[in-house]
C-alpha cells in the first residue's frame, strides 16, 4: 500500500461518517499496572536533580500570540501550538475566511466536519445560512470592498471530536490568540456568533438573553448573534436573528 492508496481509504472513511480511529488490539483497562521502580538512592554529597518544570500552556499561548505581528505569523504560530490535543485529531487548521481588512469581524465557536475539510470558518449548512443572512444587509465576505465585507474565525482553530462543545480549558488556551486575532485584523465592531463565543470575550453565556444587546470586548462594541446551525434547529428563532441584523446594519451606518 501506498501512502497516497492509505490516504485515499482514510478519506472515503471520513466520507462514510467514521469520526474515531480504533486500533486493532484491545485496551485492558482492568489490568494492573506494573510497580513502579524504586526512587534512587541519593549518594551522600551529590547535587540533588534539578526540579521538573511544566509549561503553562496559557502562558505558552500568552507568548506566542504576542509575538505575532502579522494574521500570517499568528496562523503559524498557531499550528505550532504544541498543547491542544484537538490539533492532533483534526484535519485542518481553520483559522479565518474573508476580507481581514473588513469593518465587522465575526467569531464563532469551533469547526465542524465541513469546516475541518474544507480548512475554512462557516462554509456548512450553517455557514450557508450564515452568508444569506449578510448578503441581505449588503455584506459579502468574499468582497474585496472592506466596507461590504465581513472577516470570519472561531475561538477554537480545530474540530472538537464529534462536534462536541468546547472545554473550558481548551477555550482558555486559545483565547489569546483570539484576542491577538482581533488586534491585529482592527475591525471597528464584532458580532458574537453563539454561547461559547460570549463566554470567551464577554465571560457571560446565555445567548438567548445576551442576543441583540450591544456589549463591550476587547475595547470593541460586539454584538451577540444566535448560532445559524440553533435558527437550523429552532426555525421560529429566525423572527430575532433578523431583528439583529438589522441592529447591526443600522450600527454599521452610522460609523
Amino acid at each position: 500500500m501506498t501512502t497516497a492508496n492509505l490516504r485515499a481509504l482514510l478519506e472515503w472513511q471520513i466520507e462514510l461518517g467514521a469520526t474515531e480511529a480504533i486500533g486493532d488490539a484491545p485496551v485492558n483497562r482492568f489490568e494492573v499496572p506494573a510497580a513502579a521502580p524504586k526512587p534512587a538512592v541519593r549518594v551522600a554529597g551529590a547535587a540533588p536533580p534539578p526540579p521538573v518544570t511544566e509549561s503553562d500552556p496559557i502562558a505558552d499561548a500568552r507568548a506566542m500570540a504576542e509575538g505575532a505581528t502579522s494574521l500570517e505569523e499568528l496562523q503559524m504560530a498557531l499550528a505550532a501550538y504544541p498543547h491542544c490535543e484537538l490539533a492532533k485529531g483534526a484535519r485542518n487548521l481553520v483559522f479565518a475566511d474573508g476580507q481581514p481588512e473588513a469593518r465587522l469581524m465575526l467569531i464563532g465557536e469551533a469547526p465542524g466536519r465541513d469546516e475541518d475539510i474544507a480548512g475554512k470558518p462557516f462554509v456548512g449548512r450553517a455557514g450557508q445560512l450564515l452568508d444569506i443572512m449578510f448578503r441581505e444587509i449588503g455584506l459579502d465576505r468574499a468582497s474585496p470592498d472592506p466596507d461590504r465585507a465581513f472577516y470570519i474565525t472561531n475561538v477554537l482553530p480545530w474540530r472538537p471530536p464529534q462536534n462536541r462543545d468546547p472545554k473550558p480549558e481548551e477555550i482558555a488556551m486559545m483565547l489569546p490568540f483570539v484576542e491577538r486575532h482581533i488586534a491585529l485584523a482592527k475591525p471597528e465592531l464584532l458580532v458574537l456568533i453563539g454561547n461559547h463565543a460570549c463566554q470567551a470575550l464577554l465571560g457571560r453565556k446565555g445567548i438567548t438573553r445576551l442576543r441583540g444587546t450591544w456589549a463591550e470586548a476587547q475595547g470593541r462594541p460586539a454584538l451577540p448573534m444566535l448560532h445559524p446551525a440553533y435558527l437550523l434547529r429552532n426555525p421560529a428563532a429566525k423572527r430575532e436573528a433578523w431583528a439583529d441584523m438589522l441592529e447591526l446594519q443600522a450600527r454599521l451606518r452610522t460609523l
